[in-house]
């Protein structure tokens, strides 16, 4: 650590306050109200609160949101989940924050200056994760309290050198939000353009339409079973006491949690060791396959832009494969995503306690295309480059949020300059 940087504990520098605690009645209407998911899945706070809760004045003067206030998740099922931060960095009027955080806000009088964009990277350090969870407790439920929190630790550069690693990281996650931001306008577009074809059959309305068991649709279209179209396989699940790897090797083991964008988010995933790679080596996913969850939370569908070296499908997913290039996975995948494909996806779920979605009622799903694809030919095209923009950003993110993960604890801790992560950042930017 550099000579001119300085640690402080946590009772030096901020006063700790509890969050608002009220009946359920009480929450989805009135003023803004920070939520544990904002601040569990936010470095920084979100610039609009979308939830709300009717507050008095007192209980917003109490529990204020302002510039520079931080956020820690102090109770929850598990240890890793506990003292996840998020910083303000602005003032959020009449705003109160919920009951299972805790604000620490720097404390008057304090001289010390902290930067809100610095602190924000830090708290979400591994350094100083694993010092959270060495002042956990573990009972019922893992807990941090005041005397813990107390008792955290900071190490502070000089505040121009705060201000400057703040910019750098920052610069990297408002290119990962540009990218994100642009993906969703197209997946709208996609989304949009798909529906007027595919749904609402716009482009035919002034021709001959048939009935079908989807109701009815152009003349020169048919129906078809899923299975009809495309090839559908179950996951595998790992072997019993196999253990999963956070460092990367030749093989991903897919899960639910990773499908959390239109193609699959490999930031996070875990591993199969190569000893049990080869009891589920039948079970691996390629490129252009969609992957759709079956158990517990259906219905979400991912798209695999590129071969996952080796990657395999956990047990309560689907990999899905189209049979003919004139039927490509984005046109099937727009087909699942959208309100009429997840509404059947649901209506062929069986079980109430654990919902599943057996692969035959998957096979039986119904889509309409035209039996001459050459009609929508010059749309499916224009959707598919669509996709491939997509799938770029994606693609970049990943980059750049493994160069932020990189170059975070190495920056907190004097380790890289900021000359040379500057230089670093104009190279990617």
């Amino acid at each position: 650590m550099p000579e001119n940087w300085k640690t402080y504990k946590f009772s030096e520098l901020f006063e700790t306050a509890s969050g608002l605690s009220k009946s359920r009645d009480q929450f989805g209407f009135g003023s803004p109200f920070l939520t544990f998911k904002d601040v569990f899945y936010n470095y920084f706070i979100p610039s609009e609160l979308g939830d709300l809760a009717n507050t008095t004045e007192k209980e917003q003067i109490r529990g204020s949101v302002k510039r520079g206030d931080i956020f820690l998740t102090r109770t929850s099922e598990t240890l890793h989940e506990l003292g996840m931060s998020s910083v303000a960095l602005k003032d959020y009027p009449n705003a109160t924050f919920n009951g299972f955080c805790k604000r620490l806000r720097q404390k008057n009088g304090s001289t010390v200056k902290i930067h809100p964009e610095f602190i924000g990277y830090f708290l979400r350090s591994n350094s100083f994760r694993n010092e959270v969870s060495s002042h956990a407790t573990m009972t019922t439920r893992a807990s941090l309290n005041n005397t813990s929190i107390s008792s955290l630790s900071i190490t502070l550069p000089p505040f121009a050198e705060q201000v400057e690693i703040g910019q750098i990281l920052k610069a990297l996650d408002a290119k990962i939000e540009l990218n994100l931001q642009m993906n969703k306008t197209l997946e709208e577009m996609a989304m949009a353009l798909y529906k007027h074809w595919f749904v609402d059959f716009g482009p035919f309305q002034d021709g001959e339409f048939v009935d079908s068991e989807l109701g009815e649709i152009p003349k020169g279209w048919e129906v078809k079973r899923l299975d009809e179209i495309s090839f559908v396989k179950g996951g595998k699940r790992l072997p019993k006491g196999a253990q999963l790897q956070t460092n990367p090797n030749s093989h991903p083991y897919l899960r639910v949690k990773d499908f959390n964008s239109t193609y699959l988010n490999v930031s996070g995933m875990e591993y199969v060791p190569d000893d049990v790679f080869s009891s589920i080596s039948n079970y691996i996913v390629n490129t252009g396959d969609i992957t759709l969850s079956i158990v517990g939370t259906i219905g979400k569908v991912a798209l695999i832009g590129e071969d996952l070296n080796l990657a395999s499908l956990t047990e309560n997913c689907v990999k899905i494969t189209s049979k003919t290039e004139t039927i490509f996975s984005e046109i099937i995948y727009l087909q699942l995503t959208s309100k009429n494909g997840q509404d059947e996806i649901q209506s062929k779920t069986v079980g109430s306690t654990q919902p599943k979605l057996p692969i035959y009622n998957i096979n039986s799903l119904n889509l309409a295309f035209p039996t001459d694809f050459t009609v929508v030919k010059k749309v499916t095209i224009e959707l598919q480059n669509w996709f491939k923009i997509i799938y770029s950003n994606t693609i970049e993110n990943q980059t750049l949020t493994q160069l932020r993960d990189t170059l975070l604890p190495k920056l907190i801790s004097g380790e890289v300059s900021v000359k040379v992560a500057e230089k670093t950042l104009s190279e990617v930017l």
